[in-house]
C-alpha cells in the first residue's frame, strides 16, 4: 500500500534505533512532519539521517515533569506512536543485586512512561487521531527470566483497550502492535540471555524461534513501518482496541 501523511504530525518515542527508527523512517518517507524522541543523544543523529521535516527531542519518558516540559510547545499530534521500551532479563534467582531496580526501571519506561507521554499530549491529539502502542509478541505469551518485560507488555494491552474505550467518543483510535522477533540490539541481547540461561547456543535458540514461525526468517525494523502506517491511515479507521500480531505466524490469535 501507498500511504500519504503529508500535513500530519507524527510523534514516535524510542526512535533513535531499532523498531522505532524503522517506524519513523516509514512515516517520514510518507510525508509526515516528524517528531522523534529518545533518552539518548543518538536521537539527534537519527533525526539528521531521516528525510523531510524532523524534530528530535531528548527526554526520559519515565520522568513526568521532564516529559511535560519537553513536549510543552507541541501544538498538535495527529499520530502518537508509543514505541519506547526497555527489555532486560529479570530472573527470580536473587543473584542480581540490581534485579529489583531493573524491574522497576522496565515498568517505569514501558508503562509509566507510555502513560506520561500520552497524558501530556492527549489534549493536543485532534478528533480522529491515532495512538499506537508497541507491545510485543510476549504480550501474548511468556518466556522465563523476563518477568518485568513480559508483564509490562501484557499491561500495555490493558492500557490500549482502556484508552480505546475512553477516547472512542473523540474518534481517536487506539491500537497495539505486537512485533515478533526483529533484528535489533535488544532482541540480540535477549537471544543471548535465553541461550545462556538454557545452556544452549544462540544458533539453537534462533532455530527454535524459526521453527515456531509459519514464515521463515527474522524481520528487520523497516518491516514494521507498514503495519503502523496502515493503522494510522484511513484504511484503519474502523479498528480500535485491537492488538495486531506482526510475527510471521509465531503466535496465532
Amino acid at each position: 500500500m501507498t500511504f500519504d501523511f503529508t500535513g500530519k504530525t507524527v510523534l514516535v518515542t524510542g526512535a533513535s534505533s531499532g523498531i522505532g527508527y524503522g517506524i519513523a523512517e516509514g512515516f517520514a518517507r510518507a510525508g509526515a512532519d516528524l517528531i522523534i524522541l529518545s533518552e539518548t543523544e543518538t536521537i539527534y543523529e537519527a533525526a539528521e539521517s531521516l528525510p523531510g521535516k524532523v524534530r528530535a527531542i531528548r527526554c526520559d519518558i519515565a520522568d513526568a515533569a521532564m516529559v511535560t516540559e519537553a513536549l510543552a510547545d507541541i501544538e498538535r499530534v495527529d499520530v502518537l506512536v508509543n514505541n519506547a521500551g526497555l527489555e532486560r532479563p529479570t530472573p527470580l534467582n536473587g543473584a542480581n543485586p540490581l534485579g529489583n531496580a531493573t524491574f522497576e526501571r522496565i515498568v517505569a519506561i514501558n508503562i509509566t512512561g507510555t502513560q506520561n507521554v500520552t497524558d501530556a499530549l492527549i489534549s493536543r491529539i485532534p478528533e480522529g487521531g491515532r495512538i499506537l502502542n508497541t507491545a510485543s509478541i510476549w504480550a501474548r505469551t511468556a518466556v522465563p527470566g523476563f518477568s518485568a518485560y513480559v508483564a509490562s507488555k501484557h499491561a500495555l494491552l490493558g492500557l490500549t483497550r482502556t484508552w480505546a474505550q475512553e477516547l472512542g467518543p473523540r474518534g481517536i483510535r487506539v491500537n497495539a502492535i505486537c512485533p515478533g522477533w526483529v533484528k535489533t540490539g535488544p532482541a540480540a541481547n535477549s537471544l543471548r540471555e535465553l541461550a545462556e540461561s538454557s545452556g544452549r547456543s544462540e544458533a539453537e535458540v534462533e532455530a527454535e524461534i524459526m521453527a515456531a514461525q509459519a514464515i521463515d526468517g527474522l524481520m528487520v525494523p523497516a518491516d514494521m513501518a507498514d503495519p503502523y502506517m496502515f493503522l494510522a491511515s484511513e484504511a484503519g479507521a474502523n479498528i480500535t482496541g485491537q492488538a495486531l500480531n506482526v510475527d510471521r505466524g509465531e503466535v496465532m490469535s
